[in-house]
């Protein structure tokens, strides 16, 4: 079983959920399972599929999409939602192409010490995501300050914002309604080695 509630099978969907599964498509041709365990609810589909692009794979952000990864995957971890962090860290191994990196990368964020592999401007944005993830009531101006002292400009500091908002709610659709990968082709990116063949 892949969640706790029905899902819409792919060979089973018709009218709405059909054309709406259409759009979700992963660049595999496949629906995974973060979207299917709203298909009794469709049109929730389609607003999580219009967040998703234009946070994480929107060709206006300024910070590289790895990146942006790394962010979803550390808000997973401390969110402890391994759907989530199965599949976005899979896209950061993919964009980086450096096991070794990524390698150090999940350690570190897995350790909640991301000093480990980051400084500067990438470090103070990591420690933006714990902090609004877990302590989201404690937020204050002084946070954005901090953000600005290490070299972030408010545009970069609104993708993260977006990046880490988008993963709380994905993570507690996901957690809440028991959802696995089971099925799901790992990650949206294509393998290079894929892609060139």
């Amino acid at each position: 079983m892949s969640a706790w509630v029905k899902m819409i099978e792919d060979k089973d969907a018709t009218g709405l959920v059909k054309e709406i599964y259409d759009l979700a498509r992963t660049p595999h041709g496949t629906v995974d399972n973060v979207m299917r365990c709203c298909s009794l609810r469709p049109k929730a589909i389609q607003g999580h599929m219009a967040l998703y692009k234009s946070v994480l794979h929107n060709p206006d952000n300024v910070l590289p999409f790895w990146f942006l990864e790394v962010v979803a995957s550390y808000t997973s971890i401390c969110n402890k939602c391994e759907y989530s962090l199965t599949h976005h860290f899979m896209n950061v191994r993919r964009l980086l192409d450096d096991e070794e990196r990524a390698d150090a990368i999940y350690a570190a964020l897995s350790a909640r010490a991301p000093e480990q592999v980051f400084a500067g401007k990438e470090l103070a944005l990591l420690r933006y995501t714990e902090r609004l993830t877990l302590h989201v009531a404690d937020m204050a101006e002084a946070d954005i300050a901090a953000l600005r002292e290490a070299g972030c400009d408010d545009g970069e500091i609104v993708e993260v914002n977006q990046v880490v908002a988008y993963f709380n709610y994905s993570n507690r659709t996901l957690n809440g309604l028991g959802v696995t990968t089971e099925g799901d082709v790992l990650g949206y990116y294509v393998k290079k080695d894929a892609a060139s063949s």
